[in-house]
């Protein structure tokens, strides 16, 4: 019985520690990550929207609605059902976007490291105010 308990903490204390890991995503890192797409989006005081929105305070941020930009009816579909740019949605989203919403417009085939798209999430969160 010990042993099955030991076993169960570890996998508490483990489970706590990817956690703590995945929202500790590194900022400097999650700019050098973000290169990839800047093609399409900006951040910062004088970002623009492109053929993406301008990703400022996108966290805590109902999808497809944010003012200026022309989202795809998928992506205003999913901000309508409820769907908000938590940590773990962005990750989703990062992960495999057009997976994650189909019929998304972008053509991004995501980030396959999940500490990358937490120093990304990271690096967003930096430009917003929630």
């Amino acid at each position: 019985m010990h042993n099955a308990l030991s076993r169960g903490a570890f996998v508490i204390v483990f489970l706590g520690a990817v956690n703590t890991a995945y929202a500790a995503g590194d900022v400097a890192k999650g700019q050098a990550a973000f290169q990839k797409c800047i093609d399409c989006h900006e951040v910062g005081p004088n970002a623009k929207n492109k053929s993406g929105p301008v990703l400022n305070n996108i966290v805590g941020t109902k999808a497809g609605s944010q003012s200026g930009f022309n989202y795809s009816q998928a992506m205003r579909i999913s901000g309508e059902k409820g769907l908000v740019w938590s940590a773990s949605a962005l990750d989703g989203y990062l992960k495999k976007p057009r997976k994650f919403i189909p019929g998304t417009k972008t053509g991004f085939s995501g980030l396959r490291s999940k500490g990358t798209r937490a120093d990304v999430i990271a690096y967003l969160q930096s430009f917003s105010g929630k």
